[in-house]
């Protein structure tokens, strides 16, 4: 593959050579990251329009491609960020020729095709890491913890419809970061799914609702909407003797904690504690610890089975609201 104008100079062969698929909106942000790592090299980054390839390498001192194909033998990992429909395509190739992967959500467009990656990478000794980006959040990393057993949990993540690709509905494109969150904290097979949801601006649905019912009784209320008037994100989780509210809009954590002892329930038996978060940067930190996985051989924060896992469900919330629009007779 031809060196593109200044690019820098090869390094220590130690460097772990880095490669980026697609560079739309999440693309280009995975490139910038990959070319700040320390101990690694961004090579080149892939996208089927060349001029949009170049315009996000051209500051990075990396190549252009217009072929994914054209990575291979040059690269020792790479990040996939290209449509969902791609997903699968791509990570396949580059898992069969011994490269590492960090593709970003939602995983696959199926469930069977996620295991069939998930078993290819296992197979294969490589690294397959799903960018489920909330578990790389300062306020996840704040409130894991401090989790115990969760009887209850409400989240809410609603917005104004945005400004780039929406090719899957509001349950793939944003409910899955909280289907992941809830999953890593409950730890136990959900059971029992019971959602609505409708299209509102695109082809699928735009916003959606899901009930989600626990093996171990915990019960999880989750709302996701990207055709709201205003932006809000809280997380609410009930556990025996403490509450626990986590408010990105406010970046703070408030947590309530009945207090040791045989006093009568009032407020001064409760302690009261809150924890403020920066917005830190989420994204490297994912690909940092992609990167840091690859060299150390580890298992990555976000595994292919974690992936699976989320879009399982996922897929189960969408079958739910399709049965339940039909009930209706709707659309």
């Amino acid at each position: 593959m031809a060196r593109g104008t200044g690019t820098r100079e090869e390094t220590a062969a130690d460097t772990l050579r880095l490669g980026v698929v697609g560079a739309g909106h999440f693309g280009r942000y995975h490139a910038q990251k990959a070319a700040a790592i320390d101990g690694a090299r961004l090579v080149a980054v892939a996208d089927i329009d060349a001029e949009r390839a170049a315009a996000v390498t051209s500051p990075l001192g990396a190549d252009a491609v217009a072929d994914h194909h054209a990575l291979i033998g040059h690269i020792d990992a790479a990040s996939v960020a290209v449509p969902a429909a791609a997903h699968y395509a791509v990570v396949k190739d580059f898992l069969d020729a011994g490269i590492h992967v960090l593709v970003e959500k939602p995983f696959t467009e199926t469930v069977a095709t996620a295991r069939e990656l998930t078993a290819l990478a296992e197979a294969r000794g490589l690294v397959l890491q799903v960018g489920l980006i909330e578990r790389f959040s300062d306020a996840f990393q704040a409130i894991a913890p401090r989790i115990a057993r969760p009887l209850y949990i409400e989240s809410v993540r609603v917005s104004p419809f945005p400004q780039r690709n929406t090719d899957v509905s509001v349950v793939l494109d944003v409910m899955i970061h909280d289907i992941d969150i809830i999953l890593a904290l409950v730890d136990s097979p959900v059971i029992d799914i019971d959602a609505v949801g409708t299209p509102v601006f695109s082809a699928s649905e735009d916003i959606a609702n899901a009930r989600l019912k626990f093996a171990n009784g915990c019960v999880a209320n989750v709302t996701a909407s990207r055709v709201s008037l205003k932006t809000e994100r809280t997380l609410r989780i009930f556990q025996p003797d403490t509450y626990i509210k986590v408010d990105h809009g406010a970046r703070s954590v408030r947590i309530a904690r009945k207090k040791e002892g045989d006093a009568p329930p009032s407020m001064e038996s409760v302690a009261m504690e809150r924890m403020d978060f920066e917005q830190g940067d989420a994204l490297m930190r994912e690909v940092e610890s992609f990167v840091h996985t690859v060299r150390t051989g580890g298992v990555p924060a976000v595994t292919g089975a974690d992936g699976v896992r989320s879009l399982e469900v996922a897929h189960r919330i969408t079958a739910s609201m399709s049965a339940n629009r039909a009930k209706l007779d709707l659309p």
